[in-house]
């Protein structure tokens, strides 16, 4: 039974969705804190308090670090709907967020190496059992009142990313960079602090596993953690004695394990699902999707990485006397969200149903690749050294966001329909490990990257971004006719479970 609070009043959210916003306002305050500097923090030289990194190392541990951040939100979901129930899970998760900013904050790179694990490891348990949990607070006929919850949600998320750059931005770029990663860690630490207080309003609901493991799946699962971790540390300690390790061999590891691991689970659902011929039709079909979703946050990625290194090295960032801070132009991405999403809202209300999947993402697609042309041209006006204007940079971010607003939504509500009847979670969660499989490619195309700007690397990235629009654009009509979601008999209702990661962060604006 659920708690007298779970039933909104008309004007006022209950107590228990209180504690979920202020958690998640906070824990993204973090998150985009310390994401808006810190590949400035990793090119900075250590004399300066950085890790003194190339920028290609900086840009490919940049792309690792997302990409295994969202791996992880696969695991982290299974950990709370098998092991702890989502109400601890999310707490745990929160506590090694804090605990990884604060290693941070430490001045030692060892330690900086490990408060990246850290928070990634955390925010994969906290982000999809936070959601899950909320979603269990509404009932099979409430999903009107669970979108309307999600949005409100999303807001907040926004809300983050466009004040937290500004405030660790300013401290870490002007004062210290440890500095800034304290802010962000004392952020999450907040959010720690009022969860706590308020679990009493979740009653118990999702106090206990739902699905609890039983004692034979927990070995299963702790030889398979054990064997792998074996294997990573008897390659690791190969390469100490060797005498040729290099932090660059860890990031290649964790980008390659991010590539590889969702074309498995692709393999896994596929065998598991026991669909029939249209249902395999449209599992095919959804691998489309989900490669262009992953080039997406491929792009998408760069706006953290390469462009925020074009704006501190090449963008004319001075308004009279004051120097803007490069890790500003992070919140400009959350605000055009905020500008466009309720038009595009409108447009799709107002005629959306006669535009497919497909086409919507060949819209997305469009926006990015015509981006990285006008990208490309910056990159030009900038090689004899001058710095352009920080108009071309702010055209670029924005075509991101449009781009963002189009495609993310499509992709996700494409997950929901053509998931099979008993994987529906599964399916959402196998969307977003596409999405670190686009951190895993932005790491590995990191490496083509130096310290001046190239604008045959910005070229490259609008001629695929657009030639997937084109792909995408010629096949819609086949594509949407194969991907036509099953009868109603045929589906289950999506639900936000644990062991789904059903919603978790997406590279740059997470959900």
């Amino acid at each position: 039974m659920r708690p007298p609070s779970t039933s909104p009043r008309p004007r006022t959210r209950p107590r228990w969705f209180v504690t979920l916003f202020l958690t998640d306002m906070w824990e993204r305050f973090s998150f985009f804190g310390m994401q808006a500097i810190l590949i400035l923090f990793a090119v900075a030289p250590r004399a300066e308090g950085g890790l003194g990194l190339p920028h290609p190392t900086a840009v490919a541990l940049y792309g690792a670090y997302v990409g295994l951040l969202l791996a992880l939100s696969m695991p982290g979901g299974w950990v709370g709907d098998r092991l702890l129930g989502e109400q601890r899970a999310t707490l745990y998760g929160g506590i090694v967020i804090a605990a990884g900013h604060y290693l941070m904050l430490v001045p030692a790179q060892v330690t900086a190496y490990f408060g990246l694990v850290a928070i990634a490891v955390g925010t994969g348990l906290l982000k999809p059992n936070m959601l899950a949990l909320l979603g269990r607070f509404y009932g099979p006929r409430e999903s009107d009142r669970r979108e309307a919850a999600l949005s409100l949600l999303y807001i907040g998320i926004q809300v983050s990313a466009l004040l937290a750059p500004l405030v660790t931005g300013f401290l870490g770029e002007r004062v210290n960079w440890h500095l800034g990663f304290g802010v962000a860690g004392l952020g999450m630490t907040f959010g720690v602090v009022q969860y706590a207080v308020g679990m009493r309003h979740f009653g118990e609901t999702g106090r206990t596993a739902s699905h609890p493991a039983t004692a034979r799946e927990l070995r299963t699962v702790a030889t398979r953690v054990a064997a792998v971790a074996a294997a990573a540390g008897v390659l690791l300690l190969a390469d100490v004695l060797a005498r040729t390790f290099a932090v660059t061999h860890v990031i290649g590891a964790v980008g390659a394990a991010t590539l590889v691991t969702p074309f498995v689970y692709v393999t896994v659902l596929r065998r598991r699902s026991r669909l029939d011929h249209g249902g395999l039709r449209r599992l095919s079909a959804f691998r489309w999707v989900l490669l262009a979703s992953a080039l997406f946050w491929m792009f998408v990625i760069q706006a953290g990485s390469t462009l925020i290194l074009f704006a501190q090295d090449h963008v004319d960032r001075e308004v009279g006397d004051v120097l803007v801070p490069a890790s500003w132009f992070q919140s400009v991405i959350p605000l055009c969200i905020l500008l466009t999403a309720p038009v595009i809202a409108w447009l799709w209300l107002r005629g959306g149903n006669r535009l497919g999947v497909a086409a919507k993402i060949a819209m997305g697609h469009g926006l990015v690749g015509a981006g990285f042309v006008v990208m490309t041209g910056s990159a030009v006006a900038a090689a004899g050294g001058t710095r352009v204007s920080p108009l071309w940079l702010l055209l670029v971010l924005f075509t991101l966001a449009a781009g963002e607003v189009i495609l993310g939504p499509t992709a996700l509500s494409a997950a929901v329909d053509l998931a099979p009847p008993a994987f529906t979670g599964r399916t959402m969660g196998l969307y977003w490990m596409f999405a670190a499989v686009g951190g895993g490619l932005g790491s590995m195309l990191g490496r083509l990257v130096s310290g001046e700007p190239r604008p045959w690397y910005y070229l490259t990235l609008a001629a695929l971004a657009l030639v997937t629009a084109a792909a995408f654009a010629l096949s819609r009509r086949r594509l949407d006719e194969v991907m036509r979601p099953a009868g109603p008999k045929e589906r289950t209702p999506p639900a936000l479970s644990g062991i789904s990661g059903a919603t978790a962060p997406s590279p740059e604006r997470p959900s």
